[in-house]
């Protein structure tokens, strides 16, 4: 197996507790730190560079246009776009949101494959199965939360926002705003009081509910959870059955001439791979073989899934002969469809810093320097550094006719306009800004590409995700987007005794037209996915199937953000969890009829369930 994030490290440890023996290759090493453990430093993580690793991607192919963005540095040709090498993957680095998908998103699947299996009835187990949930109980049968899984998760403590004026104004503003939203106040808010306001209640996610919500994150004990600490489980639990080789960059899946994936070539050695920051020319590397006796699955991500297919020979003839690479499958598909969110935010200076930041340095101490008072609450399992740093969230639908809510709002504290070198840094030195975090979920633009710059797997793939008017549907993701920032705009004025100012877009930032322009300069986003799209065998685009083989080989299959036909829910990694869980049956299953064997997943887990 290549890659230990979302996808590939549950994936690797169910297979490892039903019995298999998995080799699990990292790119990346295997280094903890306080930027990783401390949820509310997540925005360090993403740029520590002991696991960083830096693309810049191209919004636009039109430079006038991609210029217009302030992220965009002209040396490396793009817009920062944070990923993650280390045990976890980007569950290493993320903000920790667990919001469930919507059910449109599974039954979509199941729409276009054929395949029942996934409709969302049915795929509401694997959430089940995988979670374990700590701020519901388990006597609320109908929620369907999970409580034995291995994903634990929390939600913010509310008496923080207590601990701050300035913020119980923020909320409250957003909460009249909510109820706006919902209409009829006092029936849809005595729903919501019965569901705790939280998104991952079934009883919401079937009503498709708007309103205000609770963000739910992996935390456990106010520490950061994932990937990494479910392979460690079974590591301890399986150490035979689960293998982990990390500093190890796959470069290309070894096809017999049957089309079997037999094994993959990899580079052993630290700092291969040129998107580290840390990168070195002259890095050592020793080119080593893993052997498959059964099959190589890839769950290396949007971007180095379809670069590793490539590589190997598989993907759209055109691009494979401009490099002289081998055609073995063609699959024009490769590498194609990329997606993600839209996101923007508006960010207001406040008439003075919030109480609960005060002393806050937002990084752990230096070497003989006293803890800030955030920091030595959180060693204690409380405080505001147990938090990834949204303090109220928000779902609503950009107009009354849509069938689901597309809009995620959060605020934040601090001031977050978007990825750039340094970004973390810059949030950390102000605390006297709130952010609105605005997410449209359900994008309609799937131009984006994901194409080789060299033979070289070192290189980072070319990456453009063709925005708005260069791509598809940019009318209406450009209103919703706009949606959102007046929706925030109404809150904002309802707290003009805290706030001194909008900085972002601004006050000369009016019209709709100029609204419009605005995102298009600053929009930006964070997960990537759906370049190996699954479909049925009658679809060219198509790279896998519903089981998650891909299409022309045998004995290779992908589980990563990759595989999804279009762009699911608000957040990524529950989605993604949710498909590691599926191909763990699917896998196994597959395996017993091939083989004849009776190994169970179920029973197992508990050998690594989270103490």
């Amino acid at each position: 197996m290549v890659g230990s994030g979302a996808g590939g490290g549950p994936l690797a440890a169910n297979l490892a507790l039903a019995g298999f023996r998995v080799l699990l290759l990292e790119a990346g090493g295997d280094e903890e730190s306080f930027d990783y453990q401390v949820p509310a430093f997540h925005a360090r993580a993403s740029e520590d560079e002991r696991f960083a690793w830096n693309f810049f991607v191209r919004h636009y192919a039109d430079d006038a246009q991609q210029k217009l963005d302030k992220k965009f540095r002209t040396a490396r040709n793009g817009v920062l776009y944070p990923r993650c090498a280390t045990l976890g993957g980007c569950t290493a680095h993320s903000a920790m949101i667990v919001v469930y998908p919507h059910n449109s998103d599974w039954d979509h699947i199941a729409q276009v494959t054929g395949d029942s299996s996934w409709a969302a009835d049915n795929m509401r187990r694997y959430f089940e199965r995988l979670e374990h949930c700590e701020y519901v109980s388990p006597a609320a049968t109908e929620s369907r939360h999970g409580f034995q899984g291995w994903l634990t998760t929390n939600v913010a403590d509310p008496i923080l926002m207590v601990r701050d004026e300035f913020l119980k104004t923020l909320v409250g503003a957003a909460l009249r705003e909510s109820f706006v939203t919902l209409g009829r106040p006092l029936t849809r808010v005595l729903g919501r009081l019965e569901t705790h306001f939280d998104p991952n209640d079934w009883r919401l996610v079937r009503q498709s509910g708007e309103g205000i919500c609770v963000m739910p994150l992996s935390t456990h004990k106010g520490r950061r959870v994932g990937s990494r600490e479910y392979i460690r489980r079974v590591q301890r639990a399986c150490p035979m059955q689960l293998v982990v080789r990390t500093h190890a960059l796959a470069t290309r899946v070894m096809l017999d001439e049957h089309r079997r994936a037999i094994g993959v070539e990899y580079l052993g050695g630290e700092r291969l791979y040129r998107a580290d920051p840390r990168h070195l020319t002259d890095s050592p590397a020793q080119r080593l073989t893993a052997s498959a006796a059964r099959e190589v699955i890839l769950c290396a991500g949007a971007f180095n899934t379809p670069q590793l297919l490539k590589l190997s020979g598989i993907g759209p003839r055109q691009e494979l002969e401009r490099y002289g690479i081998a055609l073995k499958v063609e699959l024009p598909g490769v590498g194609e469809n990329l997606q993600d969110r839209y996101e923007v935010c508006v960010v207001s200076k406040m008439q003075s810093g919030f109480s609960l930041m005060k002393g806050m340095k937002l990084r752990p101490p230096l070497p003989g320097e006293a803890p800030d008072p955030q920091f030595e609450e959180w060693l204690n399992g409380g405080g505001p550094y147990t938090t990834n740093g949204a303090v109220i969230s928000m779902m609503k639908r950009s107009f009354p006719n849509r069938p689901e809510p597309d809009l995620f709002i959060f605020g934040l504290l601090g001031s977050f306009k978007g990825y750039y070198p340094g970004y973390s840094a810059a949030i950390a030195r102000e605390d006297d800004f709130f952010s609105w975090a605005i997410l449209k979920a359900h994008t309609n633009n799937s131009a984006g590409r994901v194409t080789l710059r060299s033979t070289d797997p070192r290189d980072v793939p070319e990456i453009n995700f063709h925005y708005f008017d260069e791509g598809s549907g940019a009318v209406e993701d450009l209103a919703s987007v706009a949606e959102g920032v007046e929706t925030v705009r109404r809150i904002t004025a309802r707290c003009q005794g805290v706030i001194a100012e909008e900085i972002l877009p601004g006050k000369e930032i009016r019209s709709a037209e100029q609204i419009r322009q605005f995102i298009k300069d600053n929009a930006w986003g964070h997960h990537a996915s759906c370049t190996c799209k699954m479909g049925p065998a009658s679809d060219p685009s198509a790279v896998i199937d519903s089981s998650f083989r891909v299409y022309g080989t045998r004995g290779l299959r992908v589980v990563d953000a990759s595989v999804f036909p279009k762009i699911p829910g608000f957040f990524i990694a529950s989605a993604v969890y949710m498909i590691s869980e599926k191909a763990s049956d699917v896998i196994i299953e597959d395996a017993k009829a091939a083989a004849g064997t009776e190994r169970s997943l179920q029973g197992s887990i508990a050998a690594a369930k989270p103490a």
